[in-house]
């Protein structure tokens, strides 16, 4: 059987990362479950799991430190693409990010990178306002007390 293929394309900068390393703990038609260690060596993060909506086009991952201690939430707009014959999704990141803190408190990071890929030509109209209605989805669940959705704290 042929390993899943998982990359991540990001705009800004722009790269694509093979994922498919990372361990896949489950897959569905809804939703990707993968334990990861960070592709570039930090010393406050020991690596994470991460959970892709794929019909919803979020990624939220929880963050470990050097113990194995919860750090943070860290979700990523996304956009999906899987091509069902080469069993390859391609997660782009759509620049706009939301880190949740132990405390509660939300942060949205990067709108700025948003407005850059807009004016450079990197994204479309429809990416950036796909990227700000799920956006706009993901605080609606922080501020009314449901982020992260119940299957990540499974």
């Amino acid at each position: 059987m042929k390993k899943t293929t998982i990359l991540r394309k990001r705009y800004i900068p722009f790269e694509t990362v093979d994922i498919s390393g990372d361990e896949l703990i489950s897959r569905s038609d809804d939703l990707i479950v993968t334990r990861w260690k960070p592709i570039k060596s930090r010393s406050d993060i020991s690596g994470g799991i991460s959970y892709t909506f794929l019909k919803e086009g979020y990624k939220v991952s929880k963050f470990l430190g050097p113990s194995g201690e919860f750090k943070y939430w860290y979700c990523d707009i996304i956009n999906v693409d899987y091509d069902e014959k080469l069993d390859k999704y391609v997660l782009t990141d759509l620049l706009v990010d939301v880190k949740i803190m132990p405390d509660g408190s939300v942060m949205v990071l990067d709108v700025d990178e948003v407005a850059e890929a807009m004016e450079k030509g990197l994204i479309t109209k429809e990416e950036a306002c796909t990227a700000l209605r799920t956006l706009a989805k993901v605080l609606e669940m922080a501020y009314n007390g449901n982020f992260p959705p119940s299957v990540c704290l499974e």
